[in-house]
């Protein structure tokens, strides 16, 4: 087994447009190229497996936070996300390994999502009369 691949589960919760964030959640994080496998294991609830030399669970969270989803914020909740957090840290310095994220999580975790998007400008508008002033 490698060492390098954790298995850690995302806590949902909060107002939200939908009512189970946990399946749209799912679903994204499935398209990412950095995210190894993703199962909904409640209604609130999803499994996340990825390589430590990748991601960490912290920029997974901050990405899906980005994207406007509501984290469970509670006291075991946040002392489980700083045990990750400090695990996952110490283990990537250990191999060397520098942070790569730095503000943009979502756009480098969903690059396949962000791709699939319409990018540049999107006036409907004929380019010559875009271009008349």
């Amino acid at each position: 087994m490698d060492t390098t691949v954790c298995a850690r589960e995302l806590v949902f919760q909060g107002p939200h447009s939908e009512a189970d964030q946990a399946p749209g959640a799912a679903l994204l994080l499935a398209d990412s190229p950095l995210v190894l496998e993703v199962s909904v294991t409640g209604p609130n609830r999803v499994l996340v497996r990825y390589d430590l030399r990748d991601v960490t669970f912290a920029e997974i969270e901050s990405a899906l936070e980005e994207l406007g989803f509501h984290l469970d914020n509670s006291v075991f909740t946040r002392l489980r996300r700083a045990y990750y957090g400090y695990c996952e840290d110490t283990r990537r310095a250990n191999m060397k390994i520098n942070p790569n994220c730095f503000g943009q999580c979502a756009r480098r975790i969903f690059v396949r999502h962000y791709q699939k998007g319409e990018h540049g400008c999107r006036d409907q508008r004929p380019s010559h009369w875009r271009a008349y002033w």
